[in-house]
């Protein structure tokens, strides 16, 4: 009697054990049901389709008479508040993402922007140019070292100073409210990845994103980061109509700190301490029987002191490939950086997906050229002429109105109106027409 009770009894734990391992496995596949799609199907296909148009460069046809070099736009170092980067660190991820200059960004400190405490000029072939991101939107660049500016001064005096000291004033995170009416504005971002985070809503988040952020950041990040990606629309609505009257330089903001993403760490006194990479104290955490257990199966002994994970979103140089700021000069210095800035010999290539280094876009008509921010008078023998190292689709803006398109390496086309003209080159990844470079625009008199 009893042997048959205690068989009874085991069988229905077994039951209940069976029906509870069942019950979790259908709702982690639930849960994780998008990012298991994506890291068996969807991210392969995407790295497979890179890869091979990576293998696809060919030098372009034309030559637009400049050289060209990359760069990233906007970026934090150890002097701003949420980061931890010392400049040591910034130099290697810029080295090792073939990058030649940097426009730095730093939030102000105690409510100052110091322009002698950043790394200025060439540092190991590469060219740093300081600078801060201060209320209203103000990234100035171009400064002297001996500049302190008060950050919290009203935005017309703090222009009126930015431009009286020679410096070029940008603004950050266009999708906000500017003060776009300064006269002193030389240029906007077009893109910013930030901005792609900040359009992420809560539910999205925690259903979606977080879920395909443990499952694959590790084996498919930059697939993972580049899911994210939306082309700012109204942002470069907004910049074509200025530009119709006015000079605004584009660029695209990287927006390096890498200071998204969670540390856990075991106290001295045995508990489970986790912060974010800014850092900032999320929580300290007494340990059980079995959130000790579950911890050790997956992070190994829990000695004090050790750091059992690290999950890192943005490290400096993903953040560095994502995007990159193109300038044309004849050379690789401060002042030539700042004089392509403010003359929008500029384009804004998405690396993360083919390096955009040899694109080309100018107007021509016999011997005269013009590239992007530049002018040329209208004549029937003129030509924009484009030439890109992929197989692309150029499509060609006039005042940010579609003019014209052409698939293939290169495209000439004959324009018949006075205007400002600008090139969306989009690259066919699995059948689909992703976004790869916006340039800047070529004024026709």
């Amino acid at each position: 009697m009893k042997s048959s009770l205690l068989k009874r009894i085991l069988k229905w734990i077994l039951y209940s054990i069976s029906i509870l391992i069942i019950l979790v496995l259908i709702g982690f596949l639930y849960i994780f049901r998008n990012a298991i799609y994506n890291r068996y199907i969807e991210y392969p296909r995407e790295k497979k389709a890179w890869e091979e148009l990576r293998n696809e460069y060919q030098p372009p046809i034309y030559d637009d008479g400049w050289e060209d070099y990359a760069g990233v736009c906007h970026s934090h170092s150890e002097l701003s508040h949420d980061s931890q980067v010392p400049f040591e660190r910034i130099l290697q991820s810029l080295k090792q993402e073939k990058r030649q200059f940097i426009c730095i960004s730093d939030h102000c400190d105690d409510g100052k922007a110091d322009y002698s405490k950043q790394w200025r000029g060439e540092h190991d072939g590469v060219i740093f140019i300081p600078g801060y991101e201060m209320g209203y939107g103000f990234m100035p660049w171009g400064l002297p070292p001996t500049v302190v500016l008060d950050c919290k001064k009203e935005p017309e005096p703090l222009a009126q100073e930015i431009e009286q000291y020679g410096g070029l004033l940008f603004f950050a995170h266009s999708e906000e409210p500017r003060e776009w009416q300064l006269p002193q504005l030389k240029g906007m971002e077009i893109y910013n990845i930030h901005t792609n985070f900040k359009s992420i809503d809560r539910k999205t988040l925690i259903n979606k994103l977080a879920p395909d952020i443990i499952l694959n950041l590790n084996k498919y990040h930059e697939q993972l980061l580049r899911s994210i990606f939306q082309p700012l629309t109204e942002v470069i609505g907004r910049w074509d109509e200025m530009n119709i009257t006015r000079k605004i330089v584009g660029i695209g903001a990287n927006d390096c700190h890498e200071n998204v993403g969670f540390v856990g760490k075991i106290t001295p006194q045995g508990k489970l301490y986790v912060e974010d990479t800014s850092p900032k104290k999320i929580g300290e955490y007494e340990l059980n029987f079995f959130t000790r257990l579950l911890l050790r199966i997956f992070f190994g002994k829990l000695e004090p002191g050790k750091t059992i994970f690290h999950i890192q979103l943005d490290p400096y140089p993903t953040m560095v490939s994502y995007v990159a700021t193109h300038i044309l000069a004849h050379e690789l210095s401060e002042q030539s950086v700042l004089d392509a800035l403010r003359e929008g010999r500029v384009f804004v290539g998405f690396e993360m997906l083919a390096e955009s280094k040899g694109f080309v876009f100018f107007a021509e008509d016999g011997n005269t050229k013009a590239v992007s921010g530049e002018k040329i008078p209208l004549s029937s023998t003129l030509s924009l002429k484009m030439a890109s190292p992929y197989p692309c689709k150029f499509i060609i803006y006039r005042h940010g109105v579609f003019a014209q398109e052409h698939e293939g390496r290169d495209f000439s086309w004959t324009p018949k109106e006075a205007g400002k003209y600008r090139i969306e080159a989009q690259l066919k990844l699995n059948g689909k027409w992703v976004p790869w470079i916006y340039t800047n625009p070529i004024e026709i008199l």
